[in-house]
């Protein structure tokens, strides 16, 4: 029996991982091979190993359900690895854990508490002027150190804020917006949990990969010349990712 924590076989800890999302809009195998050989030009490692959740939501099912081997190996022979099914019937659940993948619960925006029973109203009283009300915390991580090469840093459901370099190798993750006041040289994925309005700002644009909501983009031919270098926003515009100058208006 270990005697010291150094000794232990095994330890378990929490942890992240960036995967994409896999969102189905058909359930037909030959109809989604079809698809991955158009997106990939056919090429077998072109998602390089990425682990992938699969999101059913867009997805009509058939009552035959999914044949949920077939599927894994399409996505597999794709160098793209499932790891987890998102908005699955629950009547789906048993026969997706018995396939080896995990069930993905999204959590929901917290609802306002309902029909409040408002207090009566005061005596009217004489006005002052308004107070100017502080705004509500935004729960934000922030980062003030410099975000070395092999660092992952992960803002689980907020913003997260870094005032110095993020540089080559290191990855960034937020449920929110990630905001850059200083080089983007790394990776930046915002909107980790599918909130398409996320954005990536950056005090100079010098990253080597961008995503919103789980649509990514790379730069392996280089930035546009007008943004390389300078300050920037990154945002999702239907499937695209569009990098527009920090000062552009919506």
């Amino acid at each position: 029996m270990p005697k010291n924590q150094a000794n232990k076989p095994i330890e378990i800890k929490i942890s992240t991982v960036v995967a994409v999302s896999a969102i189905l809009h058909e359930s037909g195998l030959d109809v989604l091979e079809s698809a991955l050989k158009t997106m990939t030009g056919g090429v077998s490692d072109y998602f390089d190993h990425e682990f992938a959740v699969i999101d059913l939501a867009s997805c009509d099912i058939p009552n035959n359900g999914i044949d949920w081997p077939a599927l894994i190996r399409l996505f597999n022979s794709y160098s793209l690895n499932p790891v987890a099914v998102r908005n699955a019937p629950p009547e789906m659940e048993a026969d997706i854990i018995a396939n080896g993948l995990s069930i993905d619960v999204v959590a929901k925006p917290r609802q306002p508490a309902e029909e409040e029973v408002a207090p009566a109203p005061a005596p009217a009283e004489p006005k002052a002027a308004p107070a100017v009300q502080a705004p509500a915390s935004s729960g934000a991580m922030i980062i003030d150190t410099p975000v070395r090469a092999g660092q992952r840093i992960y803002a689980r459901g907020s913003d997260l804020i870094v005032t110095a370099v993020v540089n080559n190798g290191a990855e960034l993750i937020a449920d929110g917006s990630i905001h850059i006041y200083a080089p983007l040289r790394g990776r930046a994925l915002a909107g980790a949990s599918g909130d398409a309005s996320a954005r990536v700002f950056t005090l100079s644009m010098e990253a080597e990969l961008v995503s919103i909501a789980g649509i990514y983009r790379t730069f392996e031919n280089g930035l546009p010349k007008d943004l390389a270098n300078k300050p920037a926003q990154v945002r999702l515009n239907g499937d695209r990712i569009d990098v527009l100058s920090i000062h552009t208006r919506a």
